[in-house]
């Protein structure tokens, strides 16, 4: 196999299922009660793989994300006459499969990937962990800014132009394998979701935090 074979096959759909192969994904969907009960043109395996690729391929939009996925299939002629859906039907798929498939797979499989091999992952035989935390925008909708909220700002309105998501995660240094994260409105305080992941920390690991995170409790 030559390399542009290797890359062909593993960008789009391969890689995604190369990470998360498709028994594992169909065991979490049954186990989320998310098994269609009819033969559909997306199912439920294959939108899991469609919002994973959304990360994958950001920022396509929805259309082009779908058609980066199954590009692999159809040049090996696997897609027969399955069609990219409108976008429409693929905003009703995510809606049907839900957020929870997308959290037990994330619990599944976020786990420590360093060997004492990979560099900066120890230091004197501990596993070195680090908690920090992020924000990002979200889709300026109604629905948004009532969970999520906006930040403020130094202008006239006050206000940010998009609700923002609050994340904090807790990441293995020397890979950035992210094996737990809480999110939540960005009023919530990274320091408060910071608190919730040491059921993730164990024996043998050293967890750095920034000065944000100083105080006896956490």
């Amino acid at each position: 196999m030559t390399d542009r074979d290797t890359a062909s096959e593993l960008s789009g759909l391969g890689l995604l299922t190369w990470v998360y192969p498709p028994g594992l994904v169909d065991r979490v969907v049954a186990a989320c009660g998310r098994t269609e009960r009819r033969k559909r043109l997306l199912p439920a395996r294959l939108v899991v793989y469609f919002v994973l690729g959304m990360a994958l391929f950001s920022p396509a939009p929805y259309l082009e994300v779908m058609r980066h996925l199954v590009e692999g299939l159809r040049g090996a002629g696997l897609l027969g006459d399955w069609r990219v859906p409108a976008k429409s039907s693929l905003f009703r798929a995510r809606d049907r499969l839900g957020a929870e498939p997308l959290r037990v797979l994330f619990a599944t499989t976020a786990k420590p990937m360093a060997t004492e091999a990979t560099p900066g992952a120890f230091w004197r035989g501990l596993r070195l962990l680090a908690v920090d935390g992020t924000c990002w925008d979200v889709a300026d909708s109604e629905a948004n800014e009532a969970v999520f909220g906006r930040p403020g700002n130094g202008r006239g309105t006050h206000r940010s132009a998009y609700p923002q998501v609050r994340m904090a995660a807790v990441v293995e240094v020397g890979t950035h394998a992210v094996l737990d994260a809480e999110l939540a409105g960005c009023r919530t305080g990274e320091v408060t979701l910071a608190g919730r992941l040491p059921r993730s920390c164990g024996p043998g690991q050293l967890v750095l935090a920034d000065r944000e995170s100083l105080g006896a409790p956490l």
